[in-house]
């Protein structure tokens, strides 16, 4: 028996590939289906089964083209309802697998199908789980997920999960193995841990939502308490998982056409086309395309995408570093936004070689910003979440976390220039972006961010 976690760490997610004597399972697949086909394929095993815990709000699931490849079944949970063959599962029905079974267990809350499977071995010794986003590590899936209908609530939703958990999960044995569907950094969850496995015995010692003598009313309070908005493209996805959606290749095909310097202007001028510019903040600092949004590759890419493009629809122009189109295209779909266009051939230096327009952004060294306030109090803004501000901030800073700075642009609206940071840069230079493409320009990111300022001896305050 195999068990193998594949973890993708831009949508802190795991998938899972299960194997047992010639056949194969997959749980929780992502878009991309190489990986598990190929892992099938060097072992010479069939893939029989494709299980899904639910419809997954933060991607899109592979499921529909890892069964069209391979012949698998797809199996969700009970009450769960497709527009495309599949197979409905009971609670507590059984699947096999090789020498294995998979049992599934209905566990409602995070959303209504919401199904836990539990994997037993030949010897039938109950030996792992794989919880979706019902358990995680440290926490539970956040119950305002699921789509809404007139006579359900989240807090019925918490009170549904608080069932699931103690009458089908916290009764299994303290040694069975918990593999979640997400880790740290996962919006799915308001906590999570950044282990990815755990066992239920651990779970009943240090996860809150687990404790003995936790009442109904108590959990429902913890889970809901703090929750913020789900990024905009969350229901898009639900719809996208639930009914169908055009095959990756496709995608890829279209988003990875070369479009000279000419042509992506124009295509840039047509209406409702966003420049997505996916370089390290620094190269954007220095040079980019006019009114282009950027959000860097190499940071909490496809999250951060969902979260500030809040048109999933809106046709994209994508401006990469070199050999890495692909990439980003895959990873946008990945999150639902399949209208790419195409890519900037040559980057940025072919734009400049054409004589077209570039922008920069007002960047200042921390040490030279740590001088400053010592003769002037400065307006800065602290795009950091609310934790992280909490934890150490500038004096007389003002915090509004990246994500909502679209809905409060109006704060960034001023006559004097103002400054901003975030952590280490990445984040206040999508901010930057956006407000740059809304006409604020009266601004200077601070480089490196409050790590940097913190090393040049900056006065900090703490709450």
């Amino acid at each position: 028996m195999i068990i193998e976690q594949i973890y993708t760490g831009c949508l802190s997610q795991g998938s899972y590939y299960i194997q047992s004597a010639n056949e194969a399972a997959i749980i929780d697949p992502l878009r991309e289906t190489k990986p598990y086909i190929q892992k099938a394929k060097k072992a010479n095993v069939k893939i029989k089964f494709i299980f899904e815990t639910h419809f997954h709000a933060d991607f899109v699931s592979g499921h529909l083209t890892l069964a069209k490849e391979t012949g698998a079944k797809i199996i969700f949970g009970p009450t769960a309802n497709t527009n495309y063959d599949s197979l409905i599962a009971e609670d507590e029905q059984e699947f096999r697998i090789g020498e294995i079974t998979i049992k599934a267990l209905h566990t409602p809350g995070h959303t209504m199908e919401s199904t836990t499977y539990l994997l037993i071995d030949s010897s039938n010794k109950d030996i792992a789980i794989f919880s979706g986003d019902t358990l995680f590590i440290g926490d539970v899936g956040r119950p305002d997920l699921a789509q809404k209908s007139n006579d359900i609530s989240q807090e019925d939703l918490a009170g549904i999960l608080y069932d699931s958990l103690r009458k089908k999960i916290m009764p299994l044995d303290d040694d069975v193995l918990v593999y979640p569907a997400h880790g740290a950094g996962s919006a799915c969850g308001k906590n999570l841990s950044s282990k990815t496995v755990s066992t239920i015995g651990e779970q009943k010692k240090t996860n809150y939502a687990l404790r003995e003598n936790m009442s109904k009313d108590e959990f429902i309070k913890e889970v809901i308490q703090g929750l913020t908005p789900p990024p905009n493209y969350f229901p898009l996805n639900v719809k996208m998982n639930k009914e169908g959606y055009d095959d990756i290749d496709k995608i890829i095909a279209c988003g990875t056409t070369p479009l000279d310097p000419d042509s992506f202007e124009n295509i840039a001028k047509m209406k409702n086309v966003l420049i997505l510019d996916v370089r390290h903040q620094d190269d954007f600092a220095k040079e980019h395309i006019p009114n282009s949004i950027f959000i860097g590759i190499d940071g909490s890419f496809a999250p951060w995408v969902g979260t500030i493009i809040e048109d999933v629809t809106k046709p994209i122009l994508l401006v990469t570093p070199k050999d890495r189109v692909e990439e980003t295209v895959t990873r946008l779909a990945r999150v639902g936004f399949d209208n790419c266009l195409g890519f900037l051939k040559g980057g940025i230096k072919t734009w400049i070689m054409h004589g077209k327009l570039t922008a920069n952004v007002n960047v200042i060294n921390p040490a030279v910003f740590n001088k400053l306030t010592k003769n002037e109090e400065l307006k800065v803004f602290d795009l950091r979440k609310s934790e992280e501000y909490n934890s150490g901030y500038i004096p007389n800073s003002q915090n509004i976390p990246l994500d909502s700075v679209n809905r409060k642009i109006r704060n960034f609206r001023l006559k004097d220039t103002f400054y901003m940071h975030c952590a280490g840069g990445y984040r206040s230079m999508i901010a930057a972006s956006i407000l740059k493409s809304k006409g604020i320009h009266n601004f200077t990111d601070i480089k490196g961010g409050f790590n940097a300022l913190k090393k040049v001896g900056l006065e900090i305050s703490m709450k």
